[in-house]
């Protein structure tokens, strides 16, 4: 089956492992410019189409929401429409920020989002656009992505790790860290699934498991690649960022499995091989 993605981001990097994927890099179709990514659908001999591709500057989403919109709000309206019109089935990106953090139970798909800061409103208008795109399609809701590429929480742990004693990590957000490979993984099967047509098309959650504070999964990064750096946990008062983040992140991802067949993956598995990977490429660096 050949699937076309759009992304230069860390699921996009998982998915361009496959030997049946042909990503679409930002030189290629330009998220920001109407009728890139419409012109390349139109064009493709692809069975499917993921989009991974997103504006993630959360802080700087605050001052630059426009263009936060056009690429995580109109972009991928475009693409479903794209999509819808040539019978191909289409998997979209979402995020756990599209909700407002409160309470403390898991997010299920069918709760009203009430984002908080303007990357979850732009990521929440493009959930709309999609859905009302029609066409076969599924909104995948992720959280807290990590791989041994891009910029992400791992590998800052990993370098700030070898130079710091200890280190002030947040531990009042909860939420399930997800290794970009198994993202990808879900991302294929669903594909795959949409293309026979037996599964139901909508919204569903991706996690990792257990869920865990920004704290804790330092704790962890550090213990499995044998670094002696302390955590000292702090509330996200005392973090102050531009944007507000949700304190629960918690994703319900039962109906993925009962619908989708596809179970949460164990975290730390993934996050072993990712800081394996990160490991080696800092010893290499090193000769």
């Amino acid at each position: 089956m050949k699937i076309l993605v759009f992304g230069d981001g860390q699921v996009g990097d998982a998915l361009g492992q496959y030997p049946n994927i042909s990503c679409v890099r930002r030189q290629r179709a330009d998220l920001s410019q109407v009728g890139d990514c419409q012109s390349v659908i139109d064009s493709t001999s692809a069975e499917a189409i993921i989009n991974a591709a997103a504006y993630t500057s959360v802080d700087q989403a605050q001052t630059e929401y426009e263009l936060a919109l056009r690429v995580n709000g109109q972009a991928p309206g475009e693409m479903a429409c794209a999509a819808a019109r040539r019978g191909i089935p289409f998997i979209h990106l979402s995020t756990d920020y599209v909700f407002d953090g409160s309470g403390d139970q898991p997010w299920r798909p069918d709760d009203q989002p009430r984002p908080i800061n303007a990357y979850g409103i732009s990521k929440l208008k493009g959930e709309q656009a999609v859905q009302q795109a029609g066409g076969h399609f599924v909104v995948l809701r992720i959280s807290w992505v990590f791989s041994s590429t891009r910029n992400n929480f791992v590998k800052t742990m990993l370098r700030l790790g070898r130079v710091r004693a200890s280190l002030k990590i947040v531990s009042d957000q909860i939420g399930g860290p997800t290794a970009a490979a198994d993202v990808a993984q879900a991302c294929v099967r669903i594909a795959e699934a949409l293309k026979r047509d037996d599964v139901p098309g909508g919204i569903y959650h991706f996690s990792g498991s257990p869920d865990c504070s920004w704290a804790d999964f330092a704790r962890q990064i550090f213990r499995q690649a044998d670094l002696d750096c302390e955590v000292n946990e702090i509330s996200s008062s005392e973090y102050p960022q531009a944007a507000r983040r949700p304190l629960n992140s918690r994703l319900d991802c039962t109906s993925t499995l009962m619908r989708l067949g596809i179970a949460r993956p164990e975290w730390k598995t993934g996050l072993g091989e990712v800081i394996q990977s990160v490991q080696q490429d800092f010893a290499h660096h090193k000769k």
